[in-house]
């Protein structure tokens, strides 16, 4: 008992060390994100009080939110960017996975393939967004091609996929980005996990879609779910790829604030930093959810 009691005791303080290195580690990186992102999301919250504005004397005030939540557009915008981080992040996350099982059922060209399915990661949005716009725009390539096989009479005749109230554009654009991170973290946790699990429920004589179901889908939730979390918290809160693909009316929650800093009116100012807010709380929300469900699916697979 001693020899066990001796050995559980140099067990825990070696994972107390390994947790001790872990965060020393981190630290320089946590804090400089801690400090950019901190102080930005401090500074927004305090001038959404009216503070450090134009008026020295002025005094903290709720009257920016009050604003908002009697703004029939500020309401628009909302609705119109849950619709596309909601879409985006569904899409995302299933055509991620039909990748990745498709990627995994290859066998020569796998690797190519991979590479291939992967190339557009490095590729900033910004640029995506472009080559969106190049596409599908009204005078882009594929109403040009419309117009010269005789489809459409005119490029102006192809149906509206940017600056469209439905944000189109902008879901396609998000599709096309996401979905390889998605599929690739799909893909690893395939690899990690082996086919053990799903050979053994095909002997049992499961079928295809029981496999799927009962099998691969339980082993991809956790880590599906958390790179899911990261797409919703990107589509919903950034700002360029609505900016140059996304309708002026409704905008998105992001460019709608950037519409209220750039005013004339500089008391739109705190109406700014308070949909700022608003966006960094609720993207907060939804990160915290996700981590939690993820870790609770992970403690029900474990058990």
């Amino acid at each position: 008992m001693g020899d066990r009691s001796v050995l559980h005791t140099r067990a825990r303080r070696a994972l107390r060390h390994e947790s001790v290195r872990t965060w020393a580690a981190l630290t320089p990186a946590v804090t400089l994100v801690l400090t950019l992102f901190g102080g930005a999301v401090v500074l927004a919250l305090v001038r959404s009080f009216g503070l450090l504005g134009t008026d020295p004397s002025a005094r903290p005030s709720l009257d920016a939110y009050r604003r908002l939540l009697v703004d029939p557009e500020v309401g628009r915008s909302l609705l119109l960017t849950l619709h596309v981080a909601v879409v985006s992040s569904t899409l995302a996350v299933v055509l991620g996975i039909g990748a990745a099982l498709l990627l995994r059922g290859l066998g020569r060209g796998r690797r190519l393939t991979t590479t291939l399915f992967q190339l557009n990661l490095p590729v900033p949005h910004v640029i995506g967004a472009v080559a969106i716009l190049s596409l599908l725009g009204q005078s882009g390539l594929l109403s040009r091609a419309a117009t010269r096989i005789g489809m459409i009479d005119e490029p102006a005749s192809f149906p509206a996929l940017v600056f469209d109230p439905y944000a189109i554009g902008i879901i396609v654009q998000y599709v096309w980005k996401e979905v390889p991170f998605v599929g690739i973290v799909a893909l690893a946790i395939l690899h990690s996990t082996g086919d053990d699990l799903e050979e053994a429920a095909r002997t049992l004589g499961a079928t295809s879609w029981q496999r799927l179901r009962h099998v691969t889908l339980p082993l991809l939730l956790p880590g599906v779910l958390s790179a899911a979390v990261i797409v919703f918290a990107f589509t919903f809160g950034t700002f360029e790829v609505p900016l140059l693909l996304g309708s002026s009316f409704p905008a998105v929650l992001p460019v709608l604030a950037h519409q209220r800093y750039t005013d004339v009116d500089l008391a739109s100012r705190p109406e700014a930093m308070a949909i700022s807010a608003v966006i960094t709380l609720l993207v907060l929300a939804v990160v915290v959810a996700g981590t939690t469900l993820a870790r609770r699916t992970v403690r029900q697979d474990a058990a």
